[in-house]
């Protein structure tokens, strides 16, 4: 057959490869500089294991100097969900772990687009043209079956039984004139790959992570254009992936059984190929024991938008997806306390191989180690910024009062061992609900005649203090009135002795401000709330 002959009849105005090669010049990039991209089809949410992904695309080239693009794999239009696209764009840019080209939120950037590959179609059928006119893809007329038994029964009515399993379409042996008089009919028709994969065949390829792997080698003629023109993701990205300069792709490890009809492709268009990694799929513990993968339908931490809404800071959320990826980082973060995670350089060998298994107690953790590093004016910005968008009333509190408020969020947090209480945003109302709210309630009171008679006298005689000396000592005079403790040389002599009487009285004090037993430091509390404030929550007190 004449295979150029052929091309021209299925793509009569397609595009010259050569003339699209010239449009993609080699990139101007040091030497050892990773070229990444994140590549999601606009199916749904940012799921964890794709955020995964796209952070080793962008450490990766962080610590290279190369480039991060995102490009959109649009090419299924049954499963798209309108905007999925610009959600995770958004979870990128909130997340800072944003692309340096691609369709972006502001629109395309960079040289090497379109990004979008339903934008692309023209491209892709000019090397689908080229696959033809070199004898590597025909033209199938097959209807696609529907279910398993059908794929069998067909193949062995072309093949014999014994031939059942081997996957050649038999479209591949239609003459020209059989080809024309189809198309002539109107008869649409899909492009598949003529593989030279024969079972038994093995192939050798080189994963980042893995090393060398061997399998079995492709013997089935894929998919290459479907018969609406669209390819799928097998043809597109390697197309793509060529044109843009992608040096290394970072996919699951789910698609490593298709790695051996992908690199065919590679090899049949003449491309050198990429490095491909392919990384462990996130699991969860599930309730006897066993793992199991991360699922939207069952896991709502599968959807990154999970975090957010919780509240967890995004140093926190990347931290915390860092040590799933990396056993190196934890190290690397307790040597590197203040450093930025763009400094934390990782290469697919450092990737852990295993399936990782997500720990929201650990992530707990992280993040209270993040929020304990941050200062008093950090926190306030970051919680201001969450309350805008997941909590109104507790947002107009925040820019009411704001210096108010990095005072009460700097309570116990200077210092060499800061509190580490809080790991989302969500928690910071209630955890300081007393210092935003008068106490309801107290029923952390014991003794209720006691309690009542004690903050009487106190209130009588309460004189808002200079200083912790002064208020420590009014503490103590009015405690030894009650029988609470006794005079200061007594005190100063047999301290031990005494010590119950005057935490008591310290009780009592605690419980009338924020209706807890236990809360920060008392004097620190008096300061922040302000005399009128105080006086108001004793008398509060009084009458409950």
């Amino acid at each position: 057959m004449d295979n150029k002959k052929l091309a021209d009849l299925l793509y009569p105005n397609a595009l010259n490869v050569e003339d699209i090669e010239k449009k993609y010049p080699e990139r101007n990039l040091e030497k050892g500089a990773e070229v990444t991209r994140f590549a999601p089809s606009p199916t749904g949410y940012l799921h964890i294991g794709h955020f995964f992904s796209a952070l080793v695309d962008y450490q990766i080239a962080k610590a290279s100097n190369g480039v991060f693009y995102f490009r959109l794999e649009d090419t299924d239009k049954k499963r798209e969900v309108e905007g999925a696209d610009k959600i995770a764009l958004e979870m990128l840019k909130l997340l800072k772990v944003y692309p340096d080209e691609g369709c972006l939120l502001e629109g395309e950037k960079g040289c090497y687009g379109p990004y979008i590959q339903s934008q692309r179609l023209e491209i892709y059928k000019a090397y689908a043209k080229k696959l033809v006119s070199e004898g590597k893809a025909f033209p199938c007329f097959c209807k696609k079956p529907e279910n398993l038994a059908e794929v069998k029964e067909e193949r062995a009515k072309r093949y014999g039984a014994e031939f059942s399993n081997e996957e050649y379409d038999s479209c591949r042996n239609l003459s020209f004139e059989e080809i024309k008089s189809k198309i002539e009919a109107g008869e649409a028709f899909a492009l598949r790959l003529k593989t030279k994969g024969k079972n038994g065949d093995r192939i050798k390829f080189v994963d980042a992570q893995k090393g060398e792997i061997e399998m079995q080698a492709n013997t089935k003629d894929v998919v290459l254009v479907k018969e609406n023109r669209i390819p799928p993701y097998a043809f597109a990205h390697p197309i793509d992936d060529h044109l843009m300069k992608t040096t290394l792709v970072v996919r699951g490890e789910e698609w490593l059984p298709s790695a051996p009809a992908h690199l065919e492709i590679f090899d049949a268009l003449g491309f050198e190929r990429p490095k491909y990694f392919h990384a462990p799929l996130i699991s969860k513990l599930n309730e006897n024991g066993g793992r199991e993968k991360l699922s939207k339908r069952k896991h709502p931490e599968a959807d990154m938008r999970f975090f957010i809404k919780a509240g967890y800071p995004v140093l926190a959320i990347r931290e915390y997806v860092l040590n799933l990826i990396s056993s190196a980082f934890e190290p690397w973060r307790t040597k590197n306390p203040e450093a930025s995670l763009d400094e934390f350089k990782i290469s697919p060998k450092d990737i852990t191989a295993v399936m990782p298994i997500f720990d929201i107690v650990k992530l707990n953790d992280v993040s209270k180690n993040v929020i304990a590093r941050m200062s008093a004016k950090e926190v306030f910005t970051e919680v201001l910024k969450w309350a805008e968008n997941n909590d109104e009333k507790f947002a107009l509190i925040l820019k009411q009062r704001p210096d108010y408020c990095v005072k009460v969020f700097n309570i116990d947090r200077e210092g060499p061992k800061p509190r580490k209480d809080i790991f989302n945003w969500s928690m910071i109302e209630e955890y300081f609900s007393y210092m935003f709210h008068k106490p309801q309630c107290f029923d952390a009171v014991e003794d209720k005649k006691q309690f009542k008679t004690f903050i009487k006298v106190y209130l009588k005689e309460f004189n808002f203090p200079l200083n912790k000396e002064e208020w420590f000592e009014n503490v103590k005079l009015i405690a030894g009135k009650l029988n609470y403790a006794v005079d200061n040389k007594l005190f100063k002599q047999q301290p031990e002795k005494y010590a119950g009487n005057l935490a008591k009285a310290c009780e009592h004090i605690r419980i009338a401000l924020t209706g807890k037993k236990d809360a920060p430091d008392l004097y620190t509390l008096i300061s922040i709330l302000g005399e009128k404030e105080v006086v108001e929550r004793f008398e509060t007190a009084i009458k409950f």
